[in-house]
């Protein structure tokens, strides 16, 4: 190799990667992370779909057109209940290990932060985009990159896991008058009624993106009171539109599921509701045969603990403001001579 490294900008929605781009961002994932975080094809094309109102860029450093580095950033603007704030996300960033240490992810970092600084964010995530690779950084020793890159930690969020095989439901499940039961075709409006009366954020858009996915309107659960709905979950199974290994069940038993989100009205909070909604989530992937669960990207550490869940995987979220002139050079890194 001629040791100079070349960055290059795709626009997804504009120029789709291609599958060589496609198998490069999984193979370079896939050798940077532990086995118990591997990425596939199907899950990186599922997170390079286009979703409503999202731009995206993706950066890939190339040595004689290998690709030995990449990053991807997006940004939502328009939708101020979903992203309030008006940050952005810097969803993955991969180096070889061979090429690691010489300036190559400092500089993918900085084009992707130039990039959402100049579509108007004031400030970027590690992760937690709307096609999450991650919820923050994963607790893998990488998070000292990031803080010597300026990133502060703000929170850290945990990945839940159980048994679906011995699940026993707690009990002191409330008695009150509700049923949940499978949303059925024809209710789709319905429940993005519920949604957008009660999460008009993150979770209403993403319900949104889910449907336009093709996603079954069965894969969520929905809670009946005397008034109608008053709570939704969302459940994955391994046929489901979204791939069961976003959320990374691999040292789990195998048949995998998941479950979340999972909200109640706020009027209904504190009456049990949220765990009858939980329970009948739970005994629906268990009576399909899920052993595997997780629980993704939550505090809710004790609640869930009733449940039998016990804490999986650990994620800091990071952030760091972004100044409006920030210019970074994209052109060439002469950085392995």
């Amino acid at each position: 190799m001629s040791g100079k490294v070349e960055f290059r900008e795709i626009d997804p929605r504009g120029n789709a990667p291609s599958a060589a781009i496609e198998a490069a961002i999984v193979n370079l994932w896939n050798e940077a992370l532990a086995p118990d975080m591997a990425i596939s094809n199907t899950f990186v094309q599922y997170n390079l779909r286009p979703s409503a109102g999202v731009q995206s860029r993706i950066f890939l450093a190339c040595i004689d057109d290998a690709i030995v580095g990449a990053t991807l950033a997006s940004a939502l603007h328009g939708e101020p209940a979903v992203n309030p704030y008006g940050e952005g996300w810097i969803d993955l960033l991969v180096v070889a290990s061979a090429f690691q240490r010489k300036g190559i992810g400092r500089h993918l970092l900085s084009l992707a932060e130039q990039w959402l600084a100049a579509t108007g964010c004031c400030a970027a995530q590690i992760g937690g985009g709307l096609r999450p690779f991650a919820p923050g950084v994963p607790d893998t020793g990488v998070a000292g990159f990031f803080q010597r890159c300026g990133y502060e930690a703000f929170n850290t969020v945990w990945d839940m896991a159980a048994n679906l095989a011995t699940y026993r439901p707690p009990g002191n499940l409330s008695q009150n008058s509700c049923a949940a039961r499978p949303a059925a075709p024809g209710q789709e409006e319905m429940l993005l009624d519920f949604l957008r009366r009660e999460f008009p954020g993150r979770w209403r858009y993403e319900a949104e993106m889910f449907l336009a996915d093709g996603g079954r309107i069965s894969d969520y659960m929905l809670l009946w009171t005397e008034r109608g709905i008053d709570g939704c979950c969302l459940l994955t199974f391994p046929d489901s539109v979204r791939p069961i290994e976003r959320f990374y069940p691999y040292r789990l038993p195998k048949p995998w599921g998941q479950i979340g989100s999972i909200g109640v009205s706020a009027d209904r909070r504190g009456q049990g509701l949220g765990s009858v909604l939980l329970d009948a989530g739970l005994r629906r992937l268990h009576d399909n045969g899920v052993n595997g669960c997780v629980i993704d990207w939550t505090t809710l550490i004790d609640f869930y603990g009733k449940f039998g869940f016990e804490r999986y995987r650990a994620y800091g979220m990071v952030g760091k403001g972004l100044e409006p002139g920030l210019r970074i050079e994209q052109g060439c890194l002469d950085c392995l001579s």
